[in-house]
């Protein structure tokens, strides 16, 4: 049972295919009774893609709310479900030639109280919002990213480099994987977003802000990223996905959304 001064937790997410692709790689998903969310971006061309994100999505979901996890932190829970849909990926990519070297970024979150869980393999990210200022939650695990990281590059080089989409771990894409696994707590007014490079290609973390808090409802804030990302050109698909935490009212339902899972 959850503890009484749990949040209040509300969520929307939408993706787009943006203004280049032909399909989308992108998946998002969410499961309010066990508050876990998750945002993957596929890699490995046309249906792979598509199959890696939306296998990582559905097994992390299923595997998190198995009923012998219930007395493991969320901590162990979340980091047992991103190696498990690693493995599942991993092997549907060696099973079949059709999805041989597909592969998906991973970000995904658990609210457990007052406290959030936050896991990625890749380059999708996790943002977290309180009080006006937005800061980046996430490491990339990208060549770019880890070039900044060791002083080897900075960060307009970073941005101009022609290996910005190269990925330096993934979920599928060997027998093993380790995900990045971060915590912290939770205020009532919070927001947390999850992401996929999609968005962040052409936003920062102060134009995250001023775009989430500009755009009224938590779906309106979720279009306002997609269009800005649209409005630069939007090479890849973009997906966003928004969590608000708020006190919770006696007279109201604990959770709600106004977003669907794709």
């Amino acid at each position: 049972m959850q503890n009484q001064t749990a949040l209040k937790l509300e969520v929307a997410a939408l993706t787009d295919i943006g203004c280049k692709r032909t399909n989308n790689e992108d998946s998002f998903g969410y499961d309010l009774q066990s508050r876990l969310f998750v945002v993957c971006d596929g890699m490995g061309g046309s249906a792979a893609g598509e199959t890696a994100s939306a296998t990582a999505v559905k097994e992390l979901v299923e595997y998190f709310s198995r009923e012998d996890f219930a007395d493991l932190s969320s901590e162990d829970r979340l980091y047992r479900s991103i190696l498990h849909a690693n493995r599942t990926v991993y092997r549907m990519a060696q099973e079949s030639e059709e999805f041989r070297g597909m592969g998906t970024t991973l970000v995904s979150a658990c609210v457990e109280d007052r406290r959030m869980i936050v896991g990625n393999v890749g380059d999708s990210r996790a943002y977290f919002l309180r009080g006006g200022v937005c800061a980046q939650i996430t490491n990339d695990h990208s060549f770019v990213a880890e070039q900044v990281r060791l002083g080897s590059m900075n960060a307009e080089e970073a941005g101009a480099s022609p290996f910005q989409s190269l990925i330096t771990r993934a979920i599928g894409a060997s027998e093993s994987v380790e995900p990045d696994i971060f915590t912290g707590n939770l205020e009532s007014g919070d927001i947390l977003l999850l992401t996929s490079d999609g968005l962040t290609r052409y936003a920062d973390a102060k134009s995250i802000a001023a775009l989430i808090l500009s755009g009224g409802s938590l779906t309106g804030a979720c279009q306002a990223l997609i269009d800005e990302a649209k409005r630069h050109g939007a090479v890849d698909n973009v997906t966003c996905l928004l969590l608000q935490f708020l006190e919770a009212d006696a007279q109201e339902e604990p959770e709600s959304s106004d977003g669907a899972a794709a």
